[in-house]
């Protein structure tokens, strides 16, 4: 069985990306509590379903990911 290796560089990469999808989902957390003037201590009681947005998010932008890599690996081949 082949083992997979993720470089120093890709880990660095990938934790970047959710750190922006989960500052993303905090950023809309603030929005929200300002936008419906509710109580602040949902910033931090609604947590989890921050952690779960930031989740969802970083699975949509990888399967746009995914796709860009496919159709680039599939455009290179040809030539």
């Amino acid at each position: 069985m082949k083992d997979i290796h993720f470089t120093a560089k890709r880990q660095k990469t990938e934790l970047t990306i959710f750190g922006i999808c989960f500052l993303l989902s905090f950023i809309l957390n603030v929005y929200s509590i300002i936008a419906f003037k509710t109580e602040w201590r949902e910033l931090y009681t609604q947590f989890f379903w921050v952690l779960s947005l930031s989740l969802v998010l970083y699975v949509i932008i990888s399967l746009f990911r995914l796709i860009y890599w496919f159709v680039r690996y599939k455009i290179l081949s040809k030539k």
